[in-house]
């Protein structure tokens, strides 16, 4: 029997969500809702599904779970509106921008006993999962220091960025929950830096779009992160892992893997433009993942409280900014 899906929220990630869900065999697409009632029309013809609201799919007892996409400030409210009518829900990350409301949040999760999965799907990247499991095999001992690149090809807009949190709520937080996927212990100290090099207009907005964070555990391991906003030669997504016995790296990816050489010397193709397409194969498995955990009933990961942790070092990463030192990261 197949889960039956409805997606809140008909912008790209939905998309992207569609047509994994419409590529699986364990997976129905039922219902699109979006604010926007032309955007939500198109969405269905292209995913052929119905377009519905949200009392309906919260009332509709074939409907097993909802895939929220909507912009973060509905998620609270939308994760406890499912939860309450006994849906599963599958929401994009974060949960929201305040501690104080994710923490509340989950409270109604815990109690409603709601399997809830939170939107990381760096996760689920092949190449990371390969990475992480040579970790598990323990081919390179035990882990010294991991260094995380992220660097998107070019600013958002500004309007965007406005609602987005800041950098560290918005792009780092994914280098963060990796961080806490690679290790087998959460950072206990952070140390975060940040500038405008790309474009002045961020002033305004009170944001950054080049950042450098430090974060170290309890036994001294360290995670290095560099992020910017502007990256000329395309989508920068790499991770090296140091250990005691050796290293292990995920290198970037590109839409073909060849390499040319001729009089000019080495060359090969650009690396993907930006996540919809880098990270196509993750977001398909996350979605696989999710719909299996359903049907088993096994646990889910990330799940609420990966969200939260990841939230609570982007908040640090802010505040160590704002101090100029290292600060402690307090989870309780």
């Amino acid at each position: 029997m197949k889960i039956n899906l409805a997606i809140i929220g008909a912008g790209r990630i939905g998309k992207v969500h569609g047509l994994a869900i419409n590529n699986s065999k364990i997976a129905n697409l039922v219902y699109i809702y979006d604010p926007d009632e032309e955007i939500a029309k198109k969405f269905s013809v292209e995913f052929n599904c119905i377009v519905s609201n949200i009392d309906n799919i919260k009332k509709d007892k074939q409907i097993d779970a909802v895939i929220i996409c909507s912009p973060t400030d509905t998620h609270v409210e939308l994760i406890c509106i499912f939860s309450n009518y006994k849906k599963a829900i599958f929401c994009e990350k974060p949960i929201d921008l305040d501690i104080k409301k994710v923490r509340k949040c989950l409270e109604t999760i815990e109690k409603n006993k709601t399997q809830f999965m939170i939107g990381f799907n760096r996760r689920f990247d092949p190449h990371f999962q390969s990475l992480k499991n040579s970790l598990k095999q323990n081919k390179i001992g035990n882990i010294e220091t991991i260094i995380i690149t992220s660097r998107d090809p070019g600013l958002p807009p500004i309007n965007y960025l406005k609602q987005s949190g800041g950098i560290f709520k918005d792009m780092t937080i994914h280098d963060f929950d990796m961080a806490i996927f690679l290790l087998d212990e959460l950072p206990v100290e952070i140390y975060s830096s940040a500038s405008i090099l790309i474009d002045d207009q961020i002033k305004e907005v009170e944001d950054f779009d080049t950042a450098s964070v430090i974060l170290k555990t309890l036994s001294g391991k360290q995670i290095i992160i560099s992020n910017s906003r502007r990256s000329s030669y395309g989508y920068d997504q790499r991770i090296e892992v140091h250990g005691s016995l050796g290293m292990v790296s995920a290198e970037n990816q590109r839409p073909v893997s060849i390499e040319i050489a001729n009089s000019q010397g080495f060359t090969k193709p650009p690396l993907h433009h930006f996540f919809m397409t880098r990270y196509i194969d993750a977001y398909a498995e996350e979605i696989n993942y999710f719909v299996n955990s359903l049907k088993s009933g096994s646990e889910i990961k990330p799940n609420g409280i990966d969200g939260l942790n990841a939230l609570i070092i982007a908040e640090a990463a802010k505040s160590s900014l704002l101090k100029g030192k290292n600060l402690p990261i307090k989870y309780i």
